[in-house]
C-alpha cells in the first residue's frame, strides 16, 4: 500500500467536489482508504492510500473533477507516513 497526497487548484470549493471525489471512490469500488478536505487556501487535498494502479485512476479523475468544478493544477506527491486509514471520507 502507498499513500499519496493530491492537491487540486481551481474552483473547487463550493462545488462539490468533495462529494464528488468520495463519490467517484465509491461507484468504481475503488479500496482506496484516506480522506479529502478543503484547505484555507482554497485548493482540496486528497490523502489517498491504496494501491498505485487505483491511486492513478483517482488523480486522472481530478484531473477534471465534477462537471461544477474547474480544475487548474493537480499536484500528486507519493508520501510516507505511520497512519492507516480504514475509510474514505471527508475530514472537516
Amino acid at each position: 500500500m502507498q499513500s499519496y497526497r493530491i492537491t487540486v487548484s481551481g474552483m473547487v470549493q463550493g462545488v462539490f467536489f468533495r462529494a464528488s471525489t468520495i463519490d467517484f471512490v465509491r461507484n468504481e469500488s475503488l479500496t482506496i482508504s484516506g480522506y479529502v478536505r478543503n484547505l484555507p487556501n482554497g485548493k482540496v487535498e486528497i490523502l489517498a492510500q491504496g494501491n498505485e494502479i487505483e491511486v492513478k485512476k483517482l488523480s486522472l479523475w481530478l484531473k477534471n473533477g465534477p462537471q461544477s468544478a474547474r480544475v487548474d493544477e493537480t499536484i500528486v506527491e507519493k508520501i510516507e507516513i505511520d497512519v492507516k486509514y480504514k475509510d474514505f471520507s471527508v475530514k472537516y
